[in-house]
């Protein structure tokens, strides 16, 4: 009973954290100018889109410790439903942790250090890609947004402790 109770415990956790990750993606996408899904900042750098859709393989790499099976998804037409398939994908993987599934052949810990991790680099890196688009992203307090592990969909609350005074930074 006790090795269950921590497993749900683990569960509970990789939920929020999901639900963490589809807050940031959010967060570095609002307001974004419709010219944002393409800016490529140099040669060999991702567009936005690319990103999107990469990180759309790394949370269906991670679904598949629960559904088997390769995940190869063709590439949408725009950049809202590449945005919105990574919203789904959130989704499933928060809906085979609350069904008690257990990813084959890794560990809750793998599954964190890996594919959700790696994901919340390229959330980062959207955010630095909006800088770099000269429409930065504002500044929040984290600790106070509203994450719910119920709202996996683009449709995420506005910060609940953004930066009063926010100034450009200087170059």
């Amino acid at each position: 009973m006790e090795h269950e109770t921590a497993a749900a415990v683990k569960r509970d956790f990789l939920t929020h954290y999901l639900a963490a990750l589809a807050y940031r993606t959010q967060k570095a996408l609002r307001g974004a100018p419709p010219s944002f899904a393409n800016f490529r900042a140099k040669r060999g750098v991702r567009t936005p889109r690319e990103l999107v859709y990469h990180i759309t393989n790394v949370l269906g790499y991670a679904r598949t410790f629960f559904v088997g099976g390769e995940w190869h998804p063709e590439r949408l037409s725009s950049f809202d439903a590449e945005v919105l398939r990574l919203h789904d994908l959130l989704a499933s993987l928060r809906d085979h942790f609350q069904s008690g599934s257990r990813p084959a052949g890794i560990t809750y810990e793998q599954l964190l250090q890996g594919p959700l991790s790696d994901t919340m680099t390229h959330i980062g890196q959207l955010a630095l890609l909006r800088r770099l688009h000269d429409c930065p992203v504002p500044p929040e307090n984290f600790i106070y947004t509203k994450i719910s592990p119920d709202n996996l969909g683009p449709d995420q609350p506005e910060p609940a402790s953004p930066d009063k005074i926010w100034k450009e930074p200087h170059d």
